[in-house]
């Protein structure tokens, strides 16, 4: 694959086949981070665990102490006094069945982040083929079937993120933008990390992270070191 310039100088700033602890690696992505726009920084973990075992699934949310850096659009399948409170809590988007032909039918993809009552999941149930392979599905697990939508909307809104195992076993999340303080990005990433470990599936044998990679939009990954991060 043939890189741009840019990139090719940021990977000459560092060297590429080290592991890097938590603080060095944010160091070397906030140097080789040089878009001209806000680039995203994100972490790919690839792990030890089989997807296609339910027992071996991973998949949670965590609050990032200092956000994301963008702006959440968050779609609310509510009814009655539910849709009051989603609306004053600060939902984008609030409704119910009404939303089910505009989202089928019309493409409409408006949000980023979609909650639910759970009296409201056999509505959204028929937007599985739609929502699902986006990753959009309301799950309880990521706290975005709840009754409380006033604390799920606030938690989202503040930085919550999800992460989940894909079809090749790696977990890919954002840890915040180039723009944030060394501080703030590795505060984010640590909590990231706290959480993946508590998720760690129980009957997994053997390594559980096998390599993790942290990465900026347009720039080159930076390892870490997983026997460090890793519990």
């Amino acid at each position: 694959m043939k890189h741009g310039k840019r990139y090719t100088e940021a990977a000459k700033q560092y060297d590429r086949s080290q592991l890097y602890d938590v603080a060095d690696a944010v160091s070397v992505i906030k140097k080789t981070a040089t878009a001209k726009f806000d680039e995203t920084i994100e972490l790919h973990i690839r792990t030890g665990c089989d997807s296609r075992h339910a027992d071996q699934q991973i998949r949670g949310a965590v609050v990032l102490p200092n956000g994301t850096g963008k702006k959440v659009r968050i779609l609310v399948f509510a009814k009655g006094p539910k849709e009051d409170e989603a609306k004053a809590a600060g939902a984008d988007y609030v409704g119910g069945q009404e939303l089910i032909p505009k989202i089928q039918n019309e493409g409409w993809l408006d949000f980023d982040v979609v909650v639910a009552t759970p009296d409201m999941m056999g509505v959204v149930g028929r937007l599985g083929r739609v929502l699902g392979p986006k990753g959009l599905m309301p799950n309880p697990k990521a706290g975005t079937v709840t009754m409380d939508l006033t604390k799920a909307i606030a938690e989202i809104k503040a930085g919550k993120v999800e992460y989940r195992l894909d079809k090749t076993n790696i977990v890919h999340v954002p840890v915040g933008k180039a723009s944030f303080t060394e501080q703030q990005l590795t505060e984010n990433l640590q909590a990231l990390l706290d959480a993946l470990n508590k998720a760690r599936p129980s009957t997994l044998k053997g390594a559980y992270m096998r390599s993790a990679i942290l990465t900026s939009t347009m720039g080159p990954g930076v390892r870490l070191n997983t026997a460090k991060i890793s519990s």
